[in-house]
């Protein structure tokens, strides 16, 4: 007799659109000092036909690994190691913060950032946190939506208590950053940060 099948366990409709972490953070977020967006533009009012949310597992779908390749190498990340990962962040509340622009007109996922946070002892056991992985379809530049995820995962930072973000940029991209509030950080020059 041969061993028995082993079943992976379905994601349903209620586990694809769970996020990664709480979306009602994104409603507590201070937009009351940002000068640098155009119009009214926030994550709660991102323009018609977009959303500012937590990734959830129901991305896969929409685009989410197809839009990272725009930025980066991928490799091949199957459904379920894409699932992996997502619950092994899921299970670190409070760590990552991966969020989203959704064109819901379409259904795809448009731009993406992360907020990465570390525990550290210094500064009274305080967070820093890490932006990461920044990236807007090409075909969406030019609408603010670089600034709305940027600014977005900056006020995120500051919403959970990080005393400072960092980002490494390339020399290119230090004037964007630089226009958001981030300085060069000294002794690294492609490493820039701001602080709460």
């Amino acid at each position: 007799m041969g061993a028995p099948d082993l079943l992976l366990p379905s994601v349903g409709p209620e586990d694809a659109e769970k996020p990664l972490y709480d979306p009602e953070i994104l409603t507590r977020l201070d937009w009351s000092e940002v000068t640098h967006m155009k119009g009214d533009v926030t994550s709660a009012r991102p323009g018609d036909g977009l959303c500012v949310r937590p990734l959830c597992k129901a991305d896969y779908d929409k685009g989410f690994l197809q839009l990272l390749g725009q930025l980066t190498k991928l490799g091949d990340i199957s459904r379920e190691k894409f699932n992996e990962r997502f619950d092994a962040m899921r299970s670190c509340p409070g760590h990552y913060y991966v969020t989203v622009i959704e064109d819901t007109l379409l259904g795809q996922i448009v731009g993406s950032a992360t907020l990465a946070c570390e525990l550290k002892f210094i500064r009274g056991c305080a967070k820093r946190g890490r932006l990461e992985d920044v990236v807007v379809n090409n075909e969406y530049r030019g609408k603010q939506l670089g600034k709305l995820i940027v600014t977005t995962i900056t006020l995120l930072a500051k919403e959970v208590g990080c005393y400072k973000l960092g980002l490494d940029c390339k020399d290119e991209m230090k004037p964007f950053y630089g226009s958001l509030g981030y300085t060069s950080e000294k002794g690294n020059d492609n490493t820039m940060i701001i602080r709460f």
